[in-house]
């Protein structure tokens, strides 16, 4: 199988099938105020970078690079359709994430999971990404996990 990944609008049938399905996911884990869901009109900012998992015309996950503006940026919406798990979708993304994240020169990534989601945290974990203290606009929550990955 081969698996491309490409900065593409997020405003797009198989994306936002693939964001239905990360906002049901969240909210069958966590209550209202700890889902931190990110709408297509952020995702469609310029301070967004939007990538796009395919297998031909087939859309299998995404993620966001948001940048914050103080030489940081959050990753938010990662996700893969759960029919294409195993298939190392999400490190191919996170691999093309943190390459984009160098080349704009930014000195760290930071991001907010929840604590019912392993796989994700170990992802970030084999990333290299550490425990922090809530950032920027969040509030401690018990249900959420903040971590970063210093870049420089």
């Amino acid at each position: 199988m081969s698996i491309t990944i490409a900065l593409e609008p997020p405003r797009q049938e198989g994306v936002l099938r693939l964001l239905d399905m990360s906002d049901t996911y969240a909210q069958s884990l966590y209550p209202p105020e700890s889902n931190h869901l990110v709408d297509i009109s952020t995702l469609e900012k310029p301070t967004v970078s939007f990538f796009v998992a395919r297998n031909d015309n087939a859309i299998l996950g995404c993620c966001a690079l948001v940048e914050v503006g103080d030489g940081t940026a959050e990753i938010k919406r990662m996700f893969v359709d759960p029919a294409a798990r195993g298939l190392k979708v999400a490190s191919k993304l996170m691999n093309v994430l943190e390459a984009a994240a160098t080349e704009k020169r930014l000195w760290a990534v930071r991001l907010e999971t929840g604590i019912y989601q392993p796989e994700a945290i170990a992802l970030y974990r084999k990333y290299g990404y550490v425990d922090i203290e809530p950032f920027g606009s969040y509030l401690p929550d018990p249900l959420s996990l903040f971590m970063e990955k210093r870049l420089a």
